[in-house]
């Protein structure tokens, strides 16, 4: 069998990617792709032109600010890295194979993969916002495209779902599968997290929706969404423990397997070795206890069984799922099964009639992933569509927020793709899809 590693290395022309949004990952995307043989990165894009440029003097990498499809086309045919300011503009480009979009912007994000995947290029999601509320949708224009439409890998949600394949090929049913958090606050807001965040050299906000569990919540719904998992509970439950096998005694996982037996999403907070993700596993075979017990590395003493990567390694894996778009034609992470689950606005603090919200990592709401059954009779407020919208009443902290407690204007560009979002989610639940 020929190695990735083989096949992109005899490649006579490498594959060209280009990369919208230039923060820490953005900027690692550019730099792995000079390590990586046969990809290479072409084009960049940020909002804040500047940090375009100084990514690829990072790089090293020759670089000419472009403003015009004519002038990127020209610099990359002469070997020289375009830098837009303009993100669709890249998105139309015909000297890509693969756009990946890494910006935080949610609406533009969705915008930029539209016009990609009409454009017929492959598109990698490295915005989990957007993916998350728009891939229903991305994933049906990439298929009528003949393109490949996909979520990234080295983030939790993509390094998960390898881990899910993994284990079931070893003959285990997955219970659970989730994420290690090491510090979780409902209330953190841009101002209280500045400081962490300054020294993570991360955006406040940003910061923010990491540390009041939003951002958690929209990367275990893409795995479910994937998998046609469930949550437990609205949020999960993610409990404190002392090492990562403590999850056996955190959960009654016997009631899990039952209730939920095409499995469910979790996270654990506090465990040593600290970080990664996990899959838990059902077997209850003897031979394999016998064995697992043996193995010097412990997961248990069984019937079920903690296997965990500790690590995950964002832009460095990053190029295998964009070698596997565009050489296979395979997506890592699809919502297979539509909208399994999303992420649903809860206050923050008290709101007033006519408070705007602020959308993820904000001062108004924070997200929690509920089963999305579990709202159809009154619809949440997707967290991931929570900007720019004004609340009808008053709303106590910690309350859920409803479609119909908000003012939206349904033509914003957003809402129209959730719309069609949430069609095609309806008929991939309806015909069932793998995963």
């Amino acid at each position: 069998m020929i190695s990735m590693l083989d096949r992109l290395t005899a490649m006579e022309k490498p594959i060209r990617i280009g990369v919208v949004g230039i923060g820490s990952v953005g900027q690692g995307i550019l730099y792995q792709a000079g390590l990586t043989p046969g990809i290479d990165c072409v084009a960049v894009c940020d909002i804040n032109v500047q940090k375009a440029v100084e990514a690829a003097k990072v790089a090293q990498r020759a670089y000419r600010i472009v403003q015009s499809l004519a002038e990127a086309n020209d610099a990359i045919d002469k070997g020289v890295l375009a830098v837009l300011q303009d993100g669709e503009l890249l998105a139309q480009c015909d000297s890509l194979d693969v756009l990946v979009e890494s910006s935080s912007a949610i609406e533009q994000g969705g915008r930029h993969a539209v016009i990609a995947l009409e454009n017929r290029t492959h598109v990698v999601m490295m915005n989990a916002e957007a993916d998350l509320i728009f891939s229903p949708y991305l994933m049906d224009l990439g298929r009528r495209n003949e393109v490949v439409y996909t979520s990234c890998d080295g983030d939790q949600p993509g390094v998960i779902r390898r881990m899910i394949d993994d284990v079931r090929l070893w003959g285990f049913d997955v219970v659970m599968a989730g994420n290690v958090k090491g510090f979780l606050d409902r209330y953190s807001d841009p101002t209280s997290i500045a400081p962490e965040a300054d020294k993570r050299f991360l955006d406040h906000q940003m910061c923010a929706s990491y540390t009041d569990g939003s951002k958690l919540g929209v990367e275990m719904a893409l795995v479910a969404n994937a998998f046609g998992f469930e949550v437990d509970t609205p949020g999960m439950h993610g409990p404190w423990g002392k090492h990562i096998l403590d999850l056996l005694d955190l959960f009654d996982f016997e009631r899990i397997h039952r209730g939920h037996p095409q499995g469910v999403m979790d996270y654990v907070l506090g465990p040593i070795p600290k970080g990664g993700v996990f899959v838990v596993g059902h077997s209850d075979s003897a031979y394999q206890k016998k064995m697992l017990d043996w193995f010097p590395v412990q997961v248990g003493e069984g019937p079920f069984y903690v296997f965990r990567r500790p690590y995950h390694l964002i832009h460095i894996e990053t190029m295998r799922c964009i070698a596997e778009a565009f050489l296979d034609g395979d997506a890592l992470l699809q919502p297979w099964h539509g909208f399994k689950t999303n992420v649903y606005c809860y206050a923050k603090r008290d709101l007033k009639q006519g408070e705007t919200l602020d959308g993820l990592g904000g001062y108004a709401c924070y997200g929690l992933i509920e089963n999305c059954a579990d709202h159809r009779d009154k619809p949440g407020l997707p967290i991931c569509l929570a900007e720019h919208v004004t609340v009808r009443r008053d709303v106590a902290k910690d309350e859920r927020i409803f479609w119909e407690d908000v003012e939206y204007d349904p033509n914003r560009g957003d809402f129209k793709m959730y719309a069609q979002a949430v069609e095609k989610a309806e008929a991939l639940a309806s015909v069932g899809q793998p995963g």
